[in-house]
C-alpha cells in the first residue's frame, strides 16, 4: 500500500534529519514524531483493525495532534511573518525538512485516496498538521543556522 510506504519513507527522512542536526529541541521533537509515525504506520498496515486495543503505542490521538499544533505555535513565534512564497533549501537541516514535508504531503494524498472508511480520521488530521509543522521546522532550522530564506 502506497500510504504505508510513504509514511515509512517520511520516518526515514526524519531519522536522517534527527541524526544530522545539532539542534536538541528539533531532535527531541523529531524523535517523538518518529514514534508517532510508527503508530500511524501500524494503523495503515492493519486496515482490518486487528491490533489489540491494549497496544497503546499504535494509537494516534487528538492529544498528539494538539502537541503538533503547540510546537507549530512555539516555532512560529520565533519567525518573521511570510510575505511571499519561499524556495525550499537553506541549511542542510532546513532543506531536508522541506523534503520531509513533501513526502508527508504525498503520504496525506495516499491516505485520502484510501477513502474515509479505510482509516481513523485522527490519522489524517495528524499527517496534515505534521506537514505544516515540518514547514515551520524547516524555517526555524534555517533561521537558527543563519541561512536566509529566498523568496520566490
Amino acid at each position: 500500500m502506497a500510504a504505508y510506504g510513504d509514511v515509512d519513507e517520511l520516518n526515514a527522512w526524519l531519522g536522517l534529519v534527527r541524526a544530522s542536526t545539532d539542534d536538541d529541541g528539533l531532535r527531541t521533537m523529531l524523535e517523538q514524531i518518529q514514534r508517532d509515525l510508527f503508530g500511524v504506520g501500524s494503523r495503515l498496515a492493519d486496515p482490518a483493525r486487528r491490533i489489540a486495543e491494549r497496544v497503546t503505542k499504535a494509537v494516534v490521538t487528538s492529544e498528539d495532534v494538539a502537541r503538533l499544533e503547540a510546537w507549530i505555535d512555539r516555532l512560529d513565534s520565533e519567525l518573521p511573518p511570510l510575505r511571499r512564497f519561499i524556495l525550499a533549501g537553506g541549511s542542510p537541516t532546513g532543506a531536508a525538512l522541506h523534503v520531509a514535508r513533501t513526502v508527508c504531503r504525498r503520504a496525506e494524498r495516499a491516505m485520502v485516496a484510501l477513502g474515509g472508511d479505510a482509516l481513523e480520521p485522527e490519522l489524517l488530521v495528524y499527517i496534515n498538521r505534521l506537514s505544516d509543522l515540518l514547514f515551520v521546522m524547516a524555517r526555524a532550522a534555517n533561521r537558527r543556522s543563519g541561512a536566509p530564506e529566498l523568496e520566490w
